[in-house]
This record gives structure tokens, C-alpha cells and sequence, in this order.
């Protein structure tokens, strides 16, 4: 008996051939998927490095647009001044930066936190007419500097090594006449 035109249907081969084709094209598509998603983890680590590396700089800037009357200190990887209160009315308050196995630590009020991780060098330069390494430039002259530069050495977005620099005019500070 032979079967009818209703009858008729898909060969054995045809549906392998069908569940073949299926196949590769899922699994192109699962790794289609794939590498997005390890794009998109990549990219998000580095979006979350490149705010770490802003939110310092950002701290930093307004620590230092903040310095007030006080004995400024610095050289080397380490710097420490005092700053106005956040507030008003608020006591002013000692601010100290340092580096520490690897990191940039910030000590200020509440005590020391971590500001940046990923720090190999800092290195602090003040400037008064001249740039300087060390501040106060002679312990008979105290005052503060009238800017002061900070460079960083840390791991960048991609994990590699990226210079950051941040120079900050201070505020006014009247100077007293030096004794003749």
C-alpha cells in the first residue's frame, strides 16, 4: 500500500539533519552569550576601579580645598594638615594621608579608612614660589604652602599601572612679615 499525499511526512535524515543545524546554532549562540557576559564583567570591573580612582581624587580635592589655619606637614609618601569642619560650626580637623601596603589611607575624624587600594607611590610637592618635596620648607617659617601636588601610582581600570596627579591651589592665607 502506498501512502497518500496526507501520508507524507519528514525522512529520518531530514530530522537529523534539522536537529544538527539546531544544535550548532545554539551552541553558537551560547557562546555568543557567553562572551558577552565576560564583556560586560570585564567592563564592569573597570567602571568600578575607574569611580574608586574619581571618589579619591574627589576626597582628596576637597580635603585640600578645606585647609585651614594649622601646621601643614608633608613629604614623601605622607602629608597631614588640618582642615575645616564639614558643617558649619564644626571644630576644624586634623587630616592626615598616607601610604600604607598599598593603599592611600586617609585618617581624619572617625579614625584611618581606606581611600584607594592599589597605590605603588605617592609622592606629595608643595609649592611656594618653587616646588618642594618637603613642607615647611624651614621649621622657623610655618604657614602652608600656596598649592600642593599629589602623584599616584595605582592599578588602573584595566589592572595596568596608571599615574594620577592632582594639583590643588590653596586657600588665601595672609602671611606675616618676616622679622629684618
Amino acid at each position: 500500500m502506498k501512502p497518500g499525499r496526507g501520508e507524507q511526512g519528514f525522512t529520518l535524515i531530514e530530522l537529523m539533519i534539522s536537529l544538527g543545524l539546531f544544535a550548532l546554532i545554539a551552541v553558537a549562540g551560547l557562546a555568543l552569550l557567553n562572551g558577552v557576559l565576560g564583556v560586560q564583567g570585564r567592563t564592569e570591573q573597570r567602571l568600578d576601579r575607574l569611580a574608586d580612582l574619581q571618589r579619591a581624587m574627589f576626597v582628596l580635592g576637597g580635603d585640600l580645598d578645606q585647609v585651614t589655619e594649622g601646621a601643614v606637614r608633608g613629604g614623601g609618601a605622607s602629608f597631614s594638615f588640618t582642615r575645616s569642619a564639614p558643617g558649619l560650626g564644626g571644630p576644624p580637623m586634623p587630616v592626615r594621608y598616607d601610604l600604607a601596603g598599598g593603599n592611600l589611607v586617609r585618617t581624619a575624624g572617625t579614625g584611618p579608612q581606606v581611600l584607594l587600594s592599589g597605590v605603588t607611590a605617592a609622592r606629595w610637592r608643595f609649592y611656594d614660589g618653587q616646588w618642594s618635596d618637603a613642607w615647611p620648607l624651614r621649621a622657623e617659617l610655618p604657614g602652608r604652602p600656596r598649592a600642593v601636588e599629589v602623584e599616584l601610582r595605582a592599578r588602573g581600570p584595566g589592572g595596568d599601572p596608571v599615574a594620577l596627579r592632582k594639583l590643588v591651589v590653596l586657600p588665601f592665607e595672609p602671611r606675616q612679615a618676616e622679622p629684618s
